[in-house]
């Protein structure tokens, strides 16, 4: 075995036993700190009662990491489990995951890690250690848990023929997932979660960061925004948690944590709840309960959905258990670590952040899906993840970044008639941190103040995955056979009602605009809709839809943005039809040519 693996073994057993921690030759033992599992007991010579325990179970299931995790000790398994991937890249040797071997009972284990006073530490294992997997699927084969029989229910053959007809959507998963799923199973290890739980994402979202479902949910793990609220993940205009990978893993393994516990330790049961909602799981049990059925999950009346959930997951499994079996070649996916978390400490741009990484501003957003704007948020988080290889270049070039350079600075002069959101959407940022920045305590503003505005240092459309330019990018994508009609919403109106006018579907517009049925609207969102080409758009079924051209004058304190509101036009047409800059301001008296269609207007 590895020297240094030794080393790493031994000192946990030293602080897990109580005695002195291994110090350098010659020098002092220093006593480790007071952690009530790693209290020392009044004899250093002997084991704590809690390294006993930690002994009696080793003899049961020899994975130090595991039984860790089992007691809470989340960061010491973390940690250990880290050590040994770090040793094992550095020094290929013959390594494994027990603290003994059958050849090592633990009364040598204890006699080694805890050596009466003036004897060397001596440790001797007799046979070798298999070498851990080269690949991450390999890795979490070895994890899974759950029972067979369940992977072989009838129910799971249907998935199982679709995964099996369809070998390409398996390595598009494998590549999304490559750069996220080591972390996943770490977490997974560490927390003592059957390996099956790490393929997950692929039925959630098929490890599609910036997925958003009818449902409201969002990221890889599918959170809804209470459950996400509930479990601690920020949600805001600049971040959302629940597309942060590292944030969200920690937040579902939690709470798939607690739904095994409260549905007394039945894995396909918890799955159910996480899915469904554990009231909804819990009313199909007593419904079977009353009616004298099991309580099971392939017993229960359980919505449509969530009674396809569980089979799909089995049916994964089935397939990384025995892919020749089936025919299915995995992508290979190295075990180890691919991104490491880099902390600026401050607001970021995120195109800097890019540069500083030597990435493309499309993978910065795809290693950090998390953050919805240009930067990341003021007020936190900033840490980023990024390529392993590229965090020297990264803290490099970020020392060598001014503080007042991470993000760019405009100075505005108001303009009469222009409101903080006004100013705040002209330059893609949040009037609450305009305020802030300029010590205002309300919304009140002054024509002539100047005002200091955080913009991005790169044109928003540089930054290809924020969330108005992934809105963007839906709204505009051809819908074969169909028409494009813009649409301002007014007050009072719904996606239903919108819908009916137009005579689409409801989830149709809300996927065309990258929203929920449910969803709110506010008075003067822009909506995209596709309507048949061969049918008449809402607007000529109102009457006849002429389009007229208008010649403008711009009036003291408007703006493209109000102009825009008023016509229900958009600000695209407007620089479009008038060649204008679209950074430069407009002028009282200045003329515009706007084309407007009459049927729509109140004011014309």
């Amino acid at each position: 075995m590895n020297d240094k693996r030794h080393s790493t073994l031994l000192l946990l057993g030293a602080l897990l036993g109580g005695c002195a921690t291994l110090p350098p030759s010659g020098t002092t033992p220093r006593t480790p700190p007071a952690d009530p599992w790693l209290h020392p007991s009044p004899q250093t010579e002997r084991p704590s009662p809690s390294y006993r325990a930690f002994l009696a179970a080793m003899e049961r299931r020899p994975d130090p990491a595991a039984l860790l995790a089992q007691e809470g000790h989340l960061g010491l398994a973390r940690l250990l489990r880290r050590e040994f991937s770090r040793l094992d890249r550095a020094e290929p040797r013959l390594v494994g995951r027990g603290l003994h071997t059958p050849a090592q009972p633990p009364q040598q284990l204890r006699e080694a890690a805890h050596p009466r006073a003036n004897e060397p530490l001596q440790i001797a294992l007799e046979e070798p250690i298999p070498q851990p997997p080269k690949d991450l699927w390999q890795r979490i084969r070895a994890g899974f848990a759950l029972p067979e029989s369940e992977r072989h229910h009838p129910r799971v053959q249907n998935d199982l023929d679709w995964y099996r007809r369809h070998p390409g959507y398996l390595e598009r998963v494998a590549r999304r997932a490559r750069p996220y799923l080591y972390h996943i199973v770490e977490e997974v290890e560490a927390r003592g979660i059957p390996g099956e739980i790490a393929l997950l994402p692929i039925v959630e979202s098929a490890f599609q960061p910036f997925a958003y479902s009818h449902g409201r949910a969002a990221g890889i793990w599918q959170f809804v925004p209470g459950t996400a609220r509930l479990y601690g993940l920020k949600q805001n205009w600049w971040y959302d948690g629940r597309r942060d990978v590292f944030a969200s893993t920690d937040a579902a393994l939690r709470l798939l944590k607690t739904l095994h516990r409260r549905f007394d330790g039945d894995w396909l049961l918890a799955l159910a709840a996480y899915n469904s909602g554990e009231g909804t799981v819990r009313r199909a049990i007593r419904k079977n309960r009353r009616r004298g059925r099991p309580t099971d999950f392939w017993s229960l009346e359980l919505p449509r959905e969530t009674r396809g959930y569980v089979p799909k997951l089995l049916a994964l499994s089935r397939l990384v258990a025995e892919p020749e079996r089936y025919d299915i070649a995995l992508l290979p996916i190295a075990n180890e670590p691919v991104l490491e978390r880099v902390d600026p400490g401050s607001q970021l741009d995120l195109a800097l952040a890019a540069e500083l990484a030597g990435l493309s501003i499309e993978e910065i957003y795809r290693y950090n899906p998390g953050y919805n704007r240009w930067a990341t948020d003021p007020d936190g988080p900033h840490e980023l993840l990024i390529p392993i290889e590229k965090v020297p270049d990264f803290y490099d070039g970020l020392a060598q970044l001014p503080p007042g350079k991470r993000i760019g600075w405009r100075r505005h002069k108001i303009r009469r008639g222009e409101t903080l959101e006004q100013i705040a959407r002209r330059y893609h940022t949040e009037v609450d941190l305009i305020r802030r920045i300029n010590h205002l305590k309300g919304n009140t503003i002054r024509a002539g103040d100047d005002l200091i505005v955080p913009t991005a240092t790169r044109r928003v459309g540089a930054y290809t995955l924020s969330l108005g330019q992934r809105l963007l990018r839906t709204q505009n994508t051809v819908r074969s056979g169909r028409q494009k009609v813009v649409h301002y919403v007014r007050r009072g109106e719904t996606l239903w009602s919108i819908s009916r006018r137009y005579r689409v579907g409801v989830r149709e517009l809300a996927r065309w605009n990258q929203m929920a049925p449910g969803d709110v609207l506010r008075p003067g969102q822009r909506l995209v809709i596709w309507t048949r080409s061969d049918k008449l758009t809402a607007r000529a079924r109102t009457g006849p839809s002429r389009t007229q051209k208008i010649a403008y004058r711009v009036r003291p304190g408007e703006s493209l943005f109000l102009i825009s509101r008023k016509f229900r036009v958009s600000i695209d047409d407007l620089i479009r039809w008038n060649r204008l800059d679209p950074k430069a301001y407009l002028q009282p008296g200045q003329r515009l040519t706007v084309y407007v269609d009459v049927t729509e207007q109140s004011n014309i």
